[in-house]
């Protein structure tokens, strides 16, 4: 976990917005490239649709599995 204290914090690390989750330092859900820096709330879009504070969890886990190298099978 690390915290993202100031712009320049935000600038450094390519911080988008509170939550931003990384796996390996990948970002579960990338944001468009010319998304800017900062201190912000992040806002994602679930599979279905809904808008939500964070990301769908099946985003989450294709992106632990993809760090994992797991075929999607495995979790059965």
């Amino acid at each position: 976990m690390r915290e993202i204290h100031s712009d320049a914090d935000a600038g450094a690390a390519a911080f988008v917005g509170s939550p931003t989750i990384r796996i390996d330092g990948a970002d579960v859900v990338p944001s468009p490239e010319d998304e800017p820096v900062g201190l912000t709330c992040r806002v994602y879009r679930r599979r279905d649709g809904r808008i939500s504070p964070t990301p769908d969890p099946d985003d989450v886990l294709e992106a632990l599995r993809r760090a994992s190298n797991r075929p999607k099978e495995a979790d059965k």
